[in-house]
């Protein structure tokens, strides 16, 4: 089974550019989803910029640490 973990990212007006609503859903098997909570559309990482791709970047380190010290624990 596959688990899914949802975080909410909500993007700070700065100047004319809108502020963006975004929900991550990082799976466990690698897969992620990046849904615009305002349109419905799906994003791929690239159409990230500014403080939501620093997000996404943080949230997948932590999410490769945190399998790598389960696979550790497994395998020790």
């Amino acid at each position: 089974m596959v688990k899914c973990e949802h975080l909410r990212y909500l993007e700070p007006q700065r100047g004319a550019r809108p502020s963006r609503d975004l929900t991550f859903k990082f799976y466990d098997d690698g897969k992620l989803v990046i849904l615009d909570n305002d349109t419905g559309n799906t994003l791929s990482p690239r159409e990230l910029s500014g403080g939501s791709y620093d997000f996404y970047v943080r949230q997948r380190i932590r999410l490769i640490k945190r399998n790598l010290a389960e696979k550790i624990l497994k395998h020790a």
